[in-house]
């Protein structure tokens, strides 16, 4: 059997994703999928920053679960735009586009 490679290789989850997704290690693709499943099943999207979740709309709201997950997160990206969810508080939002950045914080 080939070796995945590239997002389908399987990567060493950090303590608080490992407990959330019940894994070890999984690839990207499926870290991705599987907290898009739990926000999606949870309703926890919202179309306003901070807002109520209402299940649809580009931000997330941190539930006690993602919470943990979200507030490992501070790094900076290529642009130099600087993701810090450290001091984020739960029924707090993030934009879906920091998701990326939530889930590179969270492997190893």
């Amino acid at each position: 059997m080939e070796e995945a490679k590239g997002l389908n290789r399987p990567v060493k989850l950090k303590s608080e994703l490992a407990a959330f997704l019940g894994a070890k290690a999984l690839p990207r693709t499926e870290i991705t999928k599987k907290l898009w499943d739990y926000i999606k099943a949870n309703k926890l999207q919202t179309k306003t920053e901070n807002g109520k979740a209402e299940n649809a709309g580009k931000y997330i709201v941190a539930d006690a679960k993602l919470l943990p997950i979200f507030k490992n997160t501070k790094s900076k990206s290529k642009s130099g735009s600087v993701t810090d969810l450290t001091k984020l508080k739960e029924g707090e939002t993030i934009n879906m586009m920091q998701m990326a950045a939530v889930v590179g914080a969270n492997v190893e």
